[in-house]
This record gives structure tokens, sequence and C-alpha cells, in this order.
């Protein structure tokens, strides 16, 4: 299904940006704090969109403006280089890189929530008649409904970026944070094992099943935990 409203598309479009953009940085950032320069070397160790999708130009412009266009959301990717000796001799440093992502995503997703909550509470925002992934609040006025329409987005590509990247299967960040609750040497086997190329497609598959069955669930329950339960019951 497609998208017929342009400005919609934009603003899903520009919390893909945000949302990914954070996660690629954090992502750097960490590696940076723990001994790997790499992707700092390349510029990636900022909110600034522009490094990330010059790495990733497909990834970050182009299919996500195609698919928010032909399919209603944006789907896209993003990459951070790495130095895979660090990575062998730090698995659990390289684990924490992982995870930086993920945590990142979970942090924008929180804080979008939170501005959502206080805008109802202040009364800037009210419940509306229906609510959707990518409309959670009313408005009065044009200014501030666009403002809870970018909050509400941003809310969902975060949250989905979070759960899907905590798969533990490769190439998702999933897979490496693994690193954190298993012996060293034992998840960095099994991260060798896994991200071949043909595991790792496996992996992507498996990945996209079991989250196209939470896609509901989430749904609801970012619904109550913005408004309370029983409102849309």
């Amino acid at each position: 299904m497609g998208i017929s409203d342009p400005f919609e598309a934009v603003v899903w479009y520009l919390a893909f940006v945000v949302a990914v953009t954070a996660h690629e940085g954090a992502h750097a950032l960490v590696a940076h704090l723990g001994g790997d320069s790499t992707a700092y070397a390349a510029g990636q160790v900022s909110l600034n969109p522009i490094p990330h999708m010059r790495r990733e130009p497909f990834g970050m412009i182009l299919v996500p403006l195609i698919t928010v266009f032909m399919r209603g959301w944006p789907i896209g990717w993003a990459s951070t280089p790495y130095d895979p000796m660090w990575e062998q001799r730090y698995p659990r440093r390289a684990a924490w890189m992982a995870a930086a992502g993920p945590g990142a995503n979970l942090a924008l997703a929180l804080l979008s929530l939170l501005l959502l909550r206080a805008g109802l509470e202040s009364g800037l925002f009210f419940a509306p008649d229906r609510v959707s992934f990518s409309s959670y609040v009313g408005a009065d006025t044009q200014l501030l409904q666009n403002f809870g329409r970018f909050l509400s987005m941003l809310l969902t590509v975060d949250a989905v970026l979070f759960l899907f990247n905590l798969i533990p299967v490769p190439p998702l960040d999933g897979a490496a944070i693994l690193g954190l609750v298993l012996p060293q040497e034992t998840a960095l086997r099994l991260r060798e094992t896994l991200s071949t190329g043909p595991a790792a497609l496996f992996g992507l598959v498996v990945a996209w099943m079991l989250f196209a069955q939470i896609g509901g669930p989430l749904f609801s329950t970012l619904v109550a935990l913005i408004h309370g339960g029983g409102i849309y019951g």
C-alpha cells in the first residue's frame, strides 16, 4: 500500500534518518572509545547523517525513499566499519559496540514517548479518535499536529529498530551482543560461524519472519504506554 500524503512520506523519511544516524553514530562512538577508530576516521562518530549516507547511499537514501512512497513506511539499512582484528582481540568491547546501536534507538524511543506523554499531560496534544503508527496524538494547530506526527513516527521507527536488532541472528546486532553474556571465546567462535554469507542471509529471513509476528503487539504496547490501557481497546 502506497502513501498518498507527500508530507507524511517526508516526515517518515526524516524519522528514519534520525534513528539510523543515531544507531550508527553510537556504534562508531563506542568502537572509538574501545580502541577502534576505523569509523571515527571515516567521520561516522557524528549525528550528521551525511557521512552515513555517503557510506550507504542505497540503504539510507534510495531504498527508503522508494519504499516510503510505495509501501507507506521506509525500509533501509546502514553500516559502521570496524577493524576485524580489533574484534578478535577485544570481543567484549565489540559486543558493547554492537549493543550501542540498539541502545541509541531505545533512548530515542523513550525520549519520543516522554515528549508525547508530556504533550498529553499539558494539553498540547489530545487522544484522537483513531491512532496509527504514524500518529498517536491529535492537536489543535497544524504545527503541533506535525510535531506530534514526527514524534509518533520517531517512536515507531526507533522501537522497531531496537527490537529488530536485538534478534540474536546474524548479521543483526543481537548476534554480537551475545558476547556480553557468553564466554568471550565461545561468543567469538559463534559469531564467526554464523556470519558467513548463507548463514547471514538465513538469519535475515528468520528475523523478518519473527518480527512479522510482533507488529500488532508492538503497536498495542506503544498505544498503551502513551494513552494508558482501555482507551483504544
